[in-house]
């Protein structure tokens, strides 16, 4: 017994074994003496029993198997694991846990080294991508997206400005015969922090000396004061991402509602800026497609296809560290509990999901097909085919086709 008594606390170190709840740790404990776990299957039990609890699920002693055999004991246990992940989400009776109800965060002014201009941080061959350059005004985000992996990169306690970031942008040297496509978004949210530091001055003023560079602010906030203020730059587009209500008030913690977006996105438009739509990522849920339907006719209602730029469609795709931090975390969501397939290395949708969501979503906004510019986002290259009826030979022919659709929307010449 005390040999593996001491093999199993070796088993469980650098597990998540002390994060679940005391009856779930004395349960599996117990259970492992019995019939004698293996580091790896010990390891699969512990994530499964943090994921239950995760998911607001049934617990793992509610499901573990009543058996003598450990084989069949394993098996089954991941069989009943993998039914409820399995099994289309439900929110009905999902209770939050752990949530913050305000904001509450430092902000660091620092000179940083280098730019923080580059490619988009998840550009992929194996995937059609936009070839979009990406600009990190800010580090860290103030909302909490569940989904979200810039906690797997940054602080999420520590917003940080660079003390520089507007001499750097000032002396970037670009090719002025070149049209350039750049967003603010990915490393923070582009509008939640206003102009604090200068950021929207800075920017705002790059845009004007660089009427060659569409540059795209992408929001899931209502902060459009500094927009409706001054004078936007014609190459600005503003981009809205959106989600159903309950997913937004389930997993998109923080973050201005549905309502709040979608007005924000028609005062912007008013004041002619053209605008944009970001689905990323669709979920799928007990009745999700008829509450996607819902948030598409919005916007079909409320906008006119000549004030969109853009609409995407995304989904769910994980790396490992980000289910790790997920798994760390002391709160619920139901983000993971998904059938995980393979998607270039990453984890995903199965592909019969996935078509289903962009099919559905696309063949929704049907009366702006000939207006605007409609694309996939980290998807493989068959996808399109199966979702628009077409497809991209490269990423270049992607970023050619994006760049002249957004020129002719916003009014500029396209620099090829």
């Amino acid at each position: 017994m005390n040999s593996y008594t001491d093999k199993f606390n070796n088993s469980i170190k650098n597990t998540l074994f002390t994060k679940l709840p005391e009856s779930e740790q004395l349960f599996i404990k117990e259970k492992a003496h019995k019939l004698h776990f293996t580091f790896s299957e010990l390891k699969q039990i512990i994530d499964i029993a943090r994921d239950l609890g995760m998911w607001n699920e049934k617990s793992i002693i509610e499901i573990f198997p009543d058996h003598e055999q450990k084989k069949v004991v394993f098996t089954r246990l991941r069989k009943a694991y993998e039914e409820i992940r399995n099994r289309p989400n439900s929110y009905k009776n999902f209770e939050l846990k752990n949530i913050p109800q305000e904001q509450k965060y430092t902000f660091k002014t620092v000179p940083k080294d280098g730019f923080g201009l580059g490619l988009c941080p998840v550009a992929s061959e194996k995937t059609r991508c936009c070839n979009l350059l990406t600009l990190d005004a800010v580090e860290s985000c103030g909302f909490d997206c569940s989904y979200c992996s810039i906690q797997s990169f940054y602080n999420q306690n520590t917003i940080t400005f660079d003390s520089g970031f507007a001499d750097k942008l000032h002396n970037l040297n670009l090719d002025q015969n070149k049209t350039y496509h750049i967003g603010t978004g990915q490393s923070s949210d582009s509008l939640m922090w206003g102009n604090r530091e200068g950021i929207l001055d800075a920017l705002f003023l790059f845009a004007k000396e660089n009427p060659n560079v569409i540059l795209e602010f992408k929001t899931k906030s209502d902060n459009i004061k500094y927009f409706l203020e001054n004078d936007v730059p014609k190459n600005i587009l503003c981009t809205w991402s959106l989600n159903t209500t309950t997913i937004i008030e389930n997993e998109e913690h923080l973050a201005a509602s549905l309502e709040k977006r979608i007005n924000a996105a028609r005062k912007v438009a008013d004041k002619g800026v053209k605008v944009g739509f970001h689905f990323h990522p669709i979920v799928e849920y007990e009745n999700y497609l008829n509450e996607y339907q819902e948030v598409y006719k919005k916007l079909l209602l409320q906008f006119k296809p000549q004030e969109v730029a853009l609409v995407s469609f995304g989904t769910l795709t994980f790396i490992k560290p980000v289910i790790k931090q997920l798994r760390e975390r002391e709160f619920r969501t139901k983000i993971t509990q998904i059938p995980h397939s393979d998607a270039s290395g990453k984890t995903s949708y199965p592909h019969a999901t996935k078509l289903e969501m962009f099919k559905h979503a696309y063949e929704s906004f049907q009366p702006w097909h000939k207006d605007v510019f409609f694309y996939l986002c980290m998807e493989e290259h068959g996808m399109w085919a199966e979702t628009f009826g077409y497809q991209y030979s490269t990423n270049n022919d992607f970023e050619h086709a994006m760049l002249s659709a957004y020129s002719e929307k916003v009014g500029i010449t396209y620099l090829i």
